[in-house]
């Protein structure tokens, strides 16, 4: 799983690389997505592998606080990608005639640019922020990884209640925030398509948006259960299970359903397949 989600989006990269027709701002967007998605998976799987291969379960405090800053700060800006990308679709459905002007290649630029900026400020600030408590007591993680909420278990002191409430604040204002706005922008794009006269026009028109909408559900689907999930007397090992499907299952899901969903997409990397391992015609 961990090499198909490695190849799936090193596959999405190329062929977009190589097709000039995908060279939109749908596109860029995808392509910025799958190098958040290979970078969060170089920087957390490969750890979570060898521990769990491993009698020795042990990290650093500094790789363990490494592992959770990339954790940080490639998770937010996936969601930050993806909110744009739903900004994307928008601007195309809802006004096709200033596409153009409003998606330019320096604003496009500049999107994903701040997307970048916003997850690197979010997981240093919350690094900090958690290192910064006193940990006492057991220094055993119950978790695969260095997961926020099973660090902060470990944490003591006064002020430990506060921050591990403000941590989860900031989790899911930011969140939340990115999906509402997808959310805001999806109505808009509703309306729009419903005013289209042909059913074969509004299919059509909403078969662009189908491939993000279903990342976005399956994004922010587990990111709701693991920050909103009403604590239960199982709620430690239910945790583990579900931080631990979204860390791995999210990005291996990620290229099969644009490249499944996404016919233009799909098409492109069989051309790009068949150019790569057809003999060469004489």
């Amino acid at each position: 799983m961990y090499l198909f989600t490695l190849l799936g989006n090193l596959l999405i990269m190329a062929t977009i690389w190589r097709e000039h027709s995908l060279h939109t701002p749908m596109y860029l967007f995808l392509c910025a997505l799958s190098i958040s998605e290979i970078l969060f998976t170089v920087a957390v799987t490969p750890r979570m592998l060898v521990d769990m291969l491993s009698t020795h379960h042990s990290i650093s405090f500094t790789a363990c606080a490494s592992q959770m800053f990339f954790s940080f700060t490639f998770g937010f800006t996936h969601s930050f990608l993806l909110m744009i990308m739903g900004y994307d679709r928008y601007v195309a459905i809802c006004h096709p005639l200033r596409y153009n002007v409003l998606m330019s290649p320096g604003g496009c630029a500049r999107l994903v640019s701040w997307s970048w900026a916003g997850g690197s400020v979010m997981g240093m600030m919350l690094t900090l922020i958690v290192f910064h408590l006193t940990f006492c007591g057991s220094n055993e993680i119950h978790h695969f990884g260095c997961h926020v909420l099973a660090l902060l278990k470990l944490a003591c002191g006064k002020e430990t209640s506060s921050v591990t409430m403000g941590v989860i604040l900031v989790c899911v204002t930011a969140l939340m925030g990115c999906l509402f706005l997808i959310i805001l922008s999806y109505v808009f794009i509703v309306a729009a398509i419903l005013r289209i006269p042909s059913a074969e026009g509004r299919h059509k028109t909403f078969s662009t948006c189908v491939s993000h909408l279903t990342i976005v559900i399956v994004h922010y689907g587990f990111a709701s259960i693991i920050y909103l999930k009403p604590k239960g007397p199982r709620s430690m090992d239910s945790n583990t299970l579900m931080a631990t499907t979204y860390t791995v299952f999210t990005p291996f899901l990620s290229p099969i359903i644009f490249s499944l969903r996404n016919k233009e997409l799909k098409n492109a990397v069989k051309r790009t397949f068949h150019r790569k391992f057809s003999p060469l015609s004489s």
